[in-house]
């Protein structure tokens, strides 16, 4: 799933993406970048981010 697949599933994961410095919102590499490939891109712990965004979606993102 892209993150821009994330985001309009879960709407409620916007504030985690931009509190761990991701603008993914309408940036175009969110079209194809699933959340591994954005948080190595940017150097961010892919297993804190995807626990943090499960938190906020009440689920498993």
């Amino acid at each position: 799933m892209s993150i821009e697949d994330v985001i309009k599933k879960y709407p409620e994961t916007v504030t985690v993406f931009e509190e761990y410095g991701l603008g993914c919102i309408g940036c175009q590499a969110a079209l194809f970048e699933n959340i591994e490939q954005g948080a190595e891109v940017h150097g961010i712990d892919v297993e804190a981010l995807i626990a943090d965004l499960n938190k906020a979606a009440g689920k498993k993102v």
